[in-house]
């Protein structure tokens, strides 16, 4: 199994899809940078602990712990540039070996857009199914559609719950089997549910995949043999599993798409950071949207339970609606493009750069360009 370098100018004129991509990049990919061992150590503890404190203490002492937890030094957080400033030296340097001032790539997102942004929830019980349909309707509002996420075996889904939000054009994912933190935990735990999540993807016709917590082991992830997952934060140092794959771009772990998560969850900027505005969400976007990356957002509609937490939601959308130049898409049409985008690049023609590879007539050029010793790209229509 390989991982595609993220930081890579995926596309451009030396551009091989497939050729090997910097040690470097897969450390923070695959969170090889994290301490040995330490997630095995201290995840089993804090789910042993966690089922005997009430819920009132468990929010306390995690409001206490947030404030050491945000000032963690790597990966930074909310915003962790190591993988940007990777890419823009590797295009800069592909610009002074040429002796020119811009190189021609496969744009990051199809027809021109200059980012992408995707709507995902994940329903931890029956309070999150009694939720969908306020939910449903701030979407509809402004024209958008989401990903939901289901425990498989933690909680009863009432017959026609999938049939109502693929009407609503929806798309359905896979949230594990139970929500107990352990699928991760061991390799026997592992295998033992891989089977039965492989079942539900197919009985739910679900195309992704999300895991309890978003625990995660990149040497495991791509076993699921769905189209994409989306478990790896590129920066949280606020959950069970802290740190991330640094990575505002989707990333291939063999034939699987990786979705990373980009922002807060909603659940940590309510409850452990305290926020009554979708601030923290607006300002990271602003930032992933100058470097032409993944908004993917996770709410959970247990925790959308009041008027005020839905108008945060209401008011975040409309931020995104009202920004140009975004791509809104499901899940798997993300993963879709992401996979097919992969495989092209760009090939000096006789009228100029041309793509290469087979694709679905939405790829377009886009032009690294240096201004002032900082990379900018420039997406054509």
């Amino acid at each position: 199994m390989s991982v595609s370098d993220p930081s890579a100018p995926a596309g451009d004129l030396d551009g091989h899809p497939g050729a090997p991509h910097p040690p470097a990049a897969e450390l923070y990919l695959h969170e090889r940078y994290a301490i040995s061992g330490a997630r095995s150590r201290l995840l089993p503890v804090y789910y042993a602990l966690k089922p005997l404190m009430p819920r009132g203490m468990q929010l306390r002492l995690r409001r206490l712990y947030a404030a050491r937890q945000r000032r963690r030094r790597f990966p930074a957080w909310p915003m962790e540039p190591v993988l940007v400033q990777m890419r823009q030296a590797r295009l800069l340097r592909c610009m002074h070996e040429r002796g020119v001032s811009r190189v021609a790539m496969v744009n990051d997102w199809p027809q021109g857009h200059r980012f992408a942004f995707t709507l995902t929830h994940d329903v931890e019980g029956p309070a999150g199914i009694e939720r969908i349909e306020p939910v449903l309707e701030i979407e509809r509002r402004h024209g958008f559609v989401s990903s939901w996420n289901f425990v498989a075996e933690e909680y009863p889904i009432p017959r026609g719950t999938f049939e109502r939000l693929r009407a609503a054009e929806c798309e359905i994912g896979v949230h594990g089997i139970t929500h107990d933190g352990k699928l991760f935990q061991s390799r026997a735990r592992f295998a033992h549910d891989l089977p039965k999540i492989q079942d539900y993807l197919r009985e739910w016709d679900a195309a992704g995949f999300r895991s309890p917590a978003t625990h995660r082991r990149a040497e495991w992830i791509h076993e699921l043999g769905c189209l994409y997952d989306s478990s790896f934060p590129d920066t949280d140092p606020f959950e069970p599993q802290s740190g991330g794959c640094c990575s505002i771009l989707p990333f291939m772990f063999g034939e699987l798409v990786e979705l990373p998560i980009t922002l807060v969850q909603d659940h940590t900027l309510l409850e452990i950071l305290g926020e009554h505005t979708p601030r923290l969400w607006v300002e990271k976007s602003g930032w992933i949207i100058a470097n032409h990356g993944l908004v993917n957002l996770i709410t959970h509609p247990d925790y959308l339970d009041s008027p005020q937490r839905l108008a945060l939601y209401d008011e975040f959308l409309a931020f995104l609606a009202a920004t140009s130049g975004g791509w809104h898409a499901l899940p798997r049409e993300v993963a879709q493009w992401w996979r097919m985008r992969s495989r092209l690049h760009c090939e000096q023609g006789p009228e100029g750069p041309r793509i290469v590879g087979e694709h679905d007539g939405r790829a377009t050029v886009a032009w690294a360009m240096q201004r002032d010793h900082v990379v900018e790209i420039e997406c054509e229509p």
